[in-house]
């Protein structure tokens, strides 16, 4: 059950420069929009997850409440928090959010290196294939 391994979902990296709550938060986004975590789907309550990721209930509780107030996630008083139900419009909003930071911050790596921008797709296209060898209709290149 998600519920109980949530936590091995997570990638928390106590020694970067990001805050943990940001972690969480980014975490769980990218499981709403990628619907391992689907609507309605019970999370672990604040304390549960602290525990197992070993960091701060406060923290937790900061990462839940920007998802509530986000729409991404659901607080049924004395039931516990609940991935929100969301339709495939806004599931696709949070792709697109989530792609396009990444693709922000990538490009900002790119210039503080020098690289040109056919340089940096062609270090998208590598990469995209040494980790994704095959999209879903058999085509690596991209496009």
């Amino acid at each position: 059950m998600i519920q109980l391994n949530l936590h091995r979902f997570l990638e928390i990296e106590p020694a970067s420069a990001v805050p943990i709550w940001r972690q969480i938060e980014d975490g769980m986004r990218r499981l709403v929009a990628s619907e391992r975590l689907v609507p309605g789907s019970v999370l672990p309550s604040v304390r549960e997850l602290a525990r197992a990721l070993r960091v701060n209930p406060a923290t937790v509780s900061k990462a839940y409440r920007r998802l509530t107030d986000a729409g991404l996630l659901t607080v049924r008083r004395g039931e516990g928090t609940f991935v929100g139900e969301l339709d495939s419009n806004e599931l696709e909003k949070e792709r697109v959010l989530l792609l396009t930071a990444g693709a922000a911050s990538f490009i900002r790596v790119a210039m503080s290196v020098g690289a040109s921008r056919d340089e940096a797709m062609r270090a998208v296209l590598e990469s995209w294939n040494a980790v994704a060898p095959e999209d879903e209709e058999g085509d690596n290149d991209g496009g």
